[in-house]
């Protein structure tokens, strides 16, 4: 759990400040992502019981991977993900994937290959915990070693995708290299990667719009798409 004064800065007093006067912009974005992930859902559907029933005839385990993960205001909620590793996963190894992850299961590598695994956080949109665009969201573990200018994240909901996200998709490449030098894999995100992934959120808390929104999306889907 987060302190009850964790988000107690100057800096996310200031940004707070400054996300007052945005509310029109917040509440479209708000009815944008509800009504498109409503949509969504349901022309997905097909896809959603096809992977399901493969991941089902796999191992007979659950469907759905479900973690405590941190949103706007520091709330905690259970993200929704199809699982695409071994049951337990995340009890018998780092809470980060690492290249050739032996945790990975054969389904859920070409799920992954494809960020499919990514959907179900559409029940997520609907029930208002994330949004399309947004900072993605962390475990308690690693939001508790954001800096005071990363915690300004937190004043919005959670993302889908990011600049962050398509700029270091392969960031499990880098992990890689960094554990070939003897370097723990948690120190490796805390230290290496995620300074580097918060410059461009921080930048977007104080820019996004719609227009940005639509761009960030659509160069996702083409960065999977490649």
């Amino acid at each position: 759990m987060l302190e009850s004064d964790f988000l107690d800065t100057i800096e996310v007093q200031e940004t707070r400040k400054y996300l007052e006067k945005k509310k029109v912009s917040l509440f479209f974005k708000r009815m944008f992502d509800l009504i498109f992930s409503i949509l969504l859902l349901l022309f997905l559907l097909p896809i959603f019981v096809l992977l399901a029933i493969g991941i089902k005839l796999e191992d007979g385990g659950s469907v759905f991977y479900r973690q405590d993960r941190v949103t706007k205001n520091g709330r905690l909620f259970k993200i929704f993900k199809f699982r695409t590793m071994v049951v337990n996963a995340d009890k018998i190894g780092t809470l980060v994937t690492v290249q050739k992850d032996n945790r990975i299961t054969k389904i859920g590598s070409r799920i992954r290959k494809y960020r499919l695994d990514e959907l179900p956080q559409l029940l997520n949109i609907v029930i208002g915990d994330m949004s399309f665009v947004g900072t993605r969201p962390e475990v308690v573990k690693y939001v508790k070693a954001y800096t005071n200018e990363m915690k300004t994240t937190l004043l919005l909901p959670a993302g889908v995708t990011s600049l962050s996200s398509i700029e270091f998709k392969d960031e499990d490449t880098i992990i890689e290299k960094y554990t070939k030098l003897g370097e723990d894999v948690d120190d490796i995100y805390i230290h290496r990667i995620l300074p580097q992934k918060m410059i461009s959120n921080i930048a977007y808390i104080h820019h996004f719009n719609f227009l940005s929104d639509i761009k960030i999306m659509l160069l996702t889907i083409i960065k999977v798409v490649k």
